[in-house]
């Protein structure tokens, strides 16, 4: 990943929940009862996000048990990408929780 890409929060989101094996269906119900609802990704926007993450190789075909449903995983570059964002993003959350911190003083 290059220092001045950074995945999207629907990316980021689908990339977290492949970090086991999961289907499409199963992608949408984690991330939605994860975040208690406030999250939603639909079945169209989730597919041409899939397509992308297979494309740049971050995600593969799992060969699960379950013929009927394609089920995805991370690739190791895939992790390093999540890594790498999920860094970038702490540090995000760092500075706007001491903006914020500083500005009740």
């Amino acid at each position: 990943m290059k220092k001045s890409e950074q995945l999207t929060d629907s990316m980021f989101y689908i990339m977290a929940a492949l970090t086991k094996p999961r289907h499409g269906y199963a992608i949408m119900s984690l991330i939605e009862e994860t975040t208690d609802g406030v999250i939603t990704i639909g079945p169209a926007s989730m597919y041409t996000i899939i397509k992308k993450l297979l494309t740049q190789e971050w995600i593969y075909l799992h060969d699960g048990s379950d013929s009927r449903r394609k089920t995805y995983l991370l690739t190791e570059n895939g992790r390093k990408v999540l890594a790498e964002d999920l860094k970038l993003r702490k540090q995000m959350i760092q500075l706007a929780e001491t903006g914020l911190k500083e500005a009740e003083e």
